[in-house]
């Protein structure tokens, strides 16, 4: 057992957008290892096909899986969408968590909230994953949604406030400022980059932002001390991505606010 709570957990994501897991899950767990995976050779994910996203999402599980993980966080919306029961499969014993059952279970517990708007790719939206995640927690739950497949893009390149990320928040939000939402899921782990900006871009400044990053970090404490795995001495942080490894080393120190020892390239075909 006491491998076991030494062991890493393995994060993963289609690119720099599961960093915001990552870094919930340090504030939460300091004394976590943890194994990052972000696919920089193939996002964005949200513009493929359920089948693509099911093959990337298996074959970074298996990596994650020979790294001797203890749990695996889906730190990706449109994978939790598309893949998240073949990787509890190909995971066996290991606890598998995703965001969208983390952020769900965030909306619904807040008091008098009826009515959810959800951002997400268009891979999650169509998938109409989070209604359903939210909906099984309680039915009578009103839900908008609103695919922003150009967020994911413009978050990989840091433009987060500037003008041309603004207007794009505009486009894609406007909508909700007359539809009633009382609290607003950024359903895509890229989105809360955006989590100082979106509150300037919607006129109702009493919407509730919804991160899934904190509430999946909650969650995955939660599990650990169910299951006795709690890592007392640990604390490391390692990264692995598919391609642009100097380019991804950039935004990950700059977001996490830490400096990275590298940044190793994998390839997983």
């Amino acid at each position: 057992m006491q491998n076991l709570k030494n062991a890493p957990i393995g994060i993963f994501d289609s690119g720099i957008g599961g960093l915001t897991v990552a870094k919930a899950v340090i504030e939460a767990l300091p004394n976590e290892d943890i194994i990052y995976f972000g696919d920089t050779a193939r996002v964005p994910y949200g513009i493929k096909s359920e089948e693509t996203i099911r093959t990337y999402a298996l074959q970074i599980t298996n990596f994650l899986l020979k790294k001797k993980v203890k749990m695996i966080l889906i730190a990706c919306n449109t994978v939790s969408a598309s893949a998240k029961e073949e990787i509890i499969r190909a995971a066996g014993d290991i606890p598998v968590l995703d965001v969208i059952s983390a952020g769900s279970r965030n909306a619904v517990s807040l008091p008098n909230h009826r009515h959810v708007g959800v951002i997400g790719t268009l891979a999650t939206v169509n998938s109409n994953a989070y209604p359903e995640a939210i909906h099984a927690f309680d039915p009578t739950i009103k839900i908008s949604q609103q695919a922003c497949p150009l967020l994911v893009p413009l978050a990989e390149e840091g433009w987060i406030d500037n003008e041309v990320a603004k207007q794009t928040l505009h486009y894609y939000l406007d909508e909700f400022d007359e539809s009633g939402i009382q609290s607003l899921i950024l359903g895509c782990t890229h989105y809360p980059l955006f989590k100082e900006v979106i509150p300037k871009v919607l006129k109702n400044g009493n919407i509730e932002i919804i991160d899934s990053a904190e509430s999946i970090a909650a969650s995955a404490k939660t599990k650990l001390e169910e299951l006795d795995l709690l890592n007392q001495t640990g604390g490391d942080f390692q990264c692995f991505v598919s391609d642009r490894p100097q380019r991804f080393h950039e935004l990950a120190e700059r977001f996490l606010g830490k400096s990275l020892n590298g940044v190793e390239v994998v390839n997983l075909d």
